[in-house]
């Protein structure tokens, strides 16, 4: 049988890196206290992590076969446990890290910042959902300032007007008494130009938010490689 390109990506167990392996002052401990977090490598941070003796070479192994460390982010846990080392709990570890950056995004409670351009929905909302590997819809209910009241997930799954249903999209703008809302998705693709279907899907939105007497300030398609405003494109409004 022909080994699969990720078993070849799989180096042996002898010639794995570990800790023992690396000068003294090479050890991510040592670079962390002494050089700080920020002057170490991605290897080194997922490294002290892992916090086993084969981290350097686990961290070689995980970097190598999902190409970068935003991939991994998006990883699942079985897809994380095909790397030869990484167990339920390791994969559950490094799951728990990801989660926790994605809560850091979050605006904290006490805050409330301002939308007042497509740029700055984008910026609020990337953290969350850039880089997931499924279509989310999500929506910014904002105040008659344009401050944020809360960021929710409304939708999980392709968008298509057959299945959102433009009711839901107000139910929590309704409920906190927003002005206005941005609603946004993802296109795990990484291209944002928008479809069709987008683009009809916004004209239903924007068409039941005028009925409401809630603005529909915006519709973001945010990846990877940036996002696009329908509002700027003249799309759907």
């Amino acid at each position: 049988m022909q080994p699969t390109l990720f078993q070849m990506n799989q180096p042996s167990a002898t010639t794995r890196r570990r800790i023992c392996d690396l000068p003294a002052e090479d050890r991510p401990v040592y670079r962390l206290n002494h050089a700080g977090s920020g002057a170490m490598t991605t290897g080194e941070l997922l490294t002290l992590i892992l916090g086993t003796e084969e981290g350097p070479g686990l961290a070689d192994d995980l970097l190598a076969n999902f190409g970068s460390i935003h991939k991994l982010a998006a990883a699942r846990k079985h897809q994380l446990m095909k790397v030869r080392g990484i167990g339920e709990a390791q994969a559950s570890r490094l799951l728990a890290l990801v989660e926790l950056s994605r809560r850091l995004q979050d605006v904290p409670a006490d805050e409330r910042p301002t939308v007042s351009s497509p740029r700055d929905g984008a910026k609020l909302l990337a953290p969350k959902i850039a880089h997931l590997q499924q279509e989310e819809l999500w929506t910014i209910l904002l105040n008659t300032r344009n401050h944020v009241i809360a960021v929710v997930q409304i939708y999980k799954g392709s968008l298509n007007s057959s299945v959102v249903r433009v009711g839901e999209i107000f139910k929590f703008a309704i409920e906190a008494s927003a002005a206005a809302i941005i609603i946004a998705h993802n296109h795990p693709s990484g291209n944002p130009s928008p479809s069709p279907e987008d683009v009809q899907v916004t004209r239903e939105i924007v068409k039941a938010g005028k009925l409401l007497g809630i603005d529909v300030l915006d519709h973001l398609i945010i990846t990877t490689q940036g996002h696009t405003s329908l509002k700027e494109k003249g799309q759907g409004f």
